[in-house]
């Protein structure tokens, strides 16, 4: 076979006076088939022709030379090539280090409680619970009027949302998905409309799939619209509902609604010329159903995102997408090196021309669709005299609102991992459920990780919704709250039952001293009715518990010792669970009341609810967590139960933290070339080979189970976790013999 050639060539958007650069990367991976050759399309900051092609000239030399196609030889391209071709060339080959919580924190620093009186704050719960809307309490941001934060009974907070209340002026820093990310839902979006579109689907479904992704946290509808002006009228909103904003000047919406009405088009025509002769091919291979149609749907993914009919309107999507940015008059927008927008920062005096402005970065309000950039961020931070209307004293906090936990149906889930490190650098926990429900697996979940990682202190607790609970049986305020809490009894024991009776009492501490029910919170709160005036002091109370939480109790003179057997054997009751669970998903073998789960094919901490890291640390948490709770003996006098909480509390916390270093780096960082093997197998069979090698070269290495049998990867495992234990415990003064 002969060896493959690399050529760039000249690209020019249409509309766009600038020129850019389209080319099959000789080393990156393609995305789709997980071999060499991702297809690289770049601007060349430049509008002069002749100037463009000098620049695709010396990207040619660069790629026609595989002297340069190692990252060793970047120092020497630098020294030849103008430096926007080696930033093209070398961009994803040694990736920019981007930490998007530092650069909001380089705009707007946020104070500790350990020195100021500010307490940081941060709301969990399930999807559509409220807390959102809690948060507009809190700040005091009108729910009509100003709406903001952005709420919806849907997926809306999938950015990280976080609110200083402080004096001075109005500031807000925002952060960016990276090109790719944004580049991949979108290729992502496009490949399931192309394939409703060969199964018959109409006009209007096909133009929905593409501007929403499947998992509801990329919305391309809000960025370019609906594609269909007739689905937002403004004669069907209220009069204070009607948009006051300018947003849309200088976007012309009629020809984004052509180009999505044409792509969505030429996405059926493309899946017309593939799918036919794809499932021809497939059928002269039988096999059952269900395996046919996993084989067709992702050859005949890969078979789209090779034909550069679909690459060029992914291209154009996402020209269209930048054409959004070139559109911010306000603020200071960066951008990375490949141009691509990395932050954007503002200030004002003004509150309303604050919030107008900040809208296009949070809003979901349907009438702008089409001027929005929500999708884009993954985090915003706003400082401001934001203050309750219902106090006189503004609190000193810090909010931090974060994606919705989802519904999931079990309650021993996992919490994201970027969850999890977020937990220990805050001071409280605001868990937000609906009163009108059971309380959700998910808010359980919750509860469980705080509880297996020593930080159910930091627990508060807010049902909301609590003006809709009614029934002729709890007519009073004291009966609703006795009914809602019945519904979290359950879930208490249970946690006791499978964590041991520390995490039981702890929580039931927690909902004793610091629970709150919360009614009426989606309007703006008076003191004119008996649910206002109640609400209003929960509020109230609520702010003087968080003020509170940071007080420290008095240490603990005795100390646990603990048996390293114990500990052992901890360790591989957590790494066979974590097997079982996963062996499950990946359809290895069968367990009943668990769907076999198709893998997704990118790497990244999780992605459509598979969460290996996420799921590996909670295993190794909580089991560690129950053999803490069964020292060999004390140093001193046994303490009473109180005390033996704060000890174990606080060395599970440390636990937690040492484990998520070793696990991430176990299970992801020291396994990236295996996840990539993995996610490049295709063909008949794919589903299959791909779930052995995660099963057999990534868990099976990164979590052996310890056993009688000793092995090289075992051992390290093994001692990879108790190193972690080791550490916590001399942090407190604690034996493991």
């Amino acid at each position: 076979m002969s060896e493959r050639t690399y050529k760039a060539t000249l690209s020019q958007s249409q509309g766009r006076e600038g020129w850019s650069v389209i080319f099959r990367h000789p080393v990156l991976l393609d995305r789709a088939t997980g071999k060499p050759g991702r297809r690289v399309r770049r601007g060349l900051g430049t509008k002069d022709k002749t100037e463009a092609r000098r620049l695709i000239s010396q990207l040619n030399e660069l790629l026609a030379d595989r002297t340069f196609w190692q990252t060793s030889s970047l120092f020497t391209a630098t020294m030849r090539f103008t430096p926007i071709v080696v930033d093209i060339f070398y961009h994803d080959m040694v990736p920019e280090t981007t930490d998007a919580f530092m650069i909001r924190d380089s705009v707007i620093p946020l104070p500790r409680s350990s020195d100021s009186g500010y307490r940081r704050v941060l709301l969990l719960g399930t999807t559509g619970g409220g807390k959102t809307t809690l948060v507009r309490q809190l700040i005091g941001t009108d729910p009509h009027s100003e709406r903001f934060p952005s709420t919806s009974t849907a997926k809306t907070t999938v950015a990280d949302t976080e609110i200083l209340l402080s004096p001075g002026p109005f500031r807000a820093v925002v952060t960016f998905l990276p090109r790719n990310q944004v580049r991949d839902y979108v290729e992502e979006c496009m490949s399931a409309a192309a394939l409703v579109a060969y199964y018959g689907a109409s006009d209007a479904e096909v133009r929905r799939r593409l501007l929403n992704h499947v998992d509801q946290r990329f919305r391309l509808s809000y960025v370019l619209g609906t594609g269909d002006p007739t689905l937002v009228d403004e004669d069907d909103l209220d009069d204070e509902e009607a948009p006051t904003s300018d947003e849309s000047a200088g976007i012309d919406l009629t020809v984004t609604q052509a180009l999505v009405r044409s792509s969505a088009e030429r996405l059926r025509s493309i899946a017309a010329a593939h799918a036919p002769a794809l499932r021809e091919e497939l059928e002269a291979t039988p096999a059952d159903e269900r395996a046919f149609e996993e084989l067709f749907e992702e050859s005949f993914d890969n078979r789209l995102r090779d034909d550069e009919r679909f690459q060029t309107i992914a291209d154009k999507f996402i020209d269209e997408i930048e054409r959004r940015f070139e559109l911010l008059r306000a603020g200071k927008l960066e951008k990375t090196k490949q141009g691509w927008p990395r932050s954007w920062s503002y200030e004002s005096e003004d509150r309303q021309t604050f919030l107008k402005v900040v809208s296009r970065f949070s809003s979901n309000y349907a009438p702008y669709f089409g001027t929005l950039l929500a999708p884009l961020v993954n985090g915003i931070r706003s400082a401001g005299p934001f203050a309750p209307s219902w106090t006189d004293h503004p609190p000193a906090v810090v909010l931090f609102d974060v994606e919705g936990l989802g519904h999931t149906t079990d309650s021993a889930a996992s919490l994201p991992t970027a969850i999890t490190r977020r937990l220990e650098s805050v001071d409280a926990v605001l868990l937000v459920d609906n009163a009108t429900q059971p309380m959700q697996a998910a808010a359980v979940a919750a509860m469980r990780s705080l509880a297996s990682s020593g930080q159910t202190a930091k627990l508060i607790v807010c049902f909301t919704h609590f003006d809709a609970v009614t029934g002729d049986n709890i007519p009073t305020f004291k009966l609703k709250e006795q009914h809602v809490l019945a519904s979290a009894e359950n879930a208490l024991t249970s946690i006791g039952e499978q964590l041991g009776s520390f995490a039981e009492r702890a929580l039931r501490q927690r909902f004793a001293s610091a629970c709150f029910f919360l009614g009426g919170l989606d309007r703006t709160l008076t003191l004119n009715t008996k649910l206002e005036k109640r609400t209003v002091a929960q509020l109230q109370e609520l702010l003087r518990t968080i003020d509170a939480i940071v007080v420290k109790p008095e240490p603990v003179p005795s100390r646990p010792v603990y048996d390293r057997v114990n500990l052992a054997l901890a360790v591989q009751q957590a790494a066979e669970e974590f097997h079982a669970a996963w062996d499950a998903r990946l359809g290895i073998i069968a367990k009943t009341g668990v769907l076999k789960e198709h893998l997704a094919e990118r790497w990244d901490d999780e992605y459509l609810g598979l969460k290996p890291v996420a799921d590996l640390h909670r295993e190794l948490q909580e089991n560690i967590y129950r053999f803490i709770q069964t020292p060999v003996v004390w140093t001193g006098a046994v303490p009473s139960d109180d005390e033996k909480q704060l000890v174990f509390a606080a060395f599970a916390l440390s636990i937690s933290l040492h484990l998520l270093v070793v696990v991430a780096a176990r299970l992801r960082d020291e396994a990236v070339s295996e996840w990539q093997r993995a996610f490049g197998i295709s063909g008949k069979g794919s589903s299959f080979v791909r779930a052995k090698i995660i099963a057999a070269d990534i868990y099976d290495k990164a979590a052996p189970i310890p056993g009688v049998a000793p092995s090289p990867e075992r051992h390290k495992f093994l001692n990879d976790v108790m190193d972690a234990v080791r550490k916590a415990a001399e942090t407190h003064n604690i034996t493991l013999r």
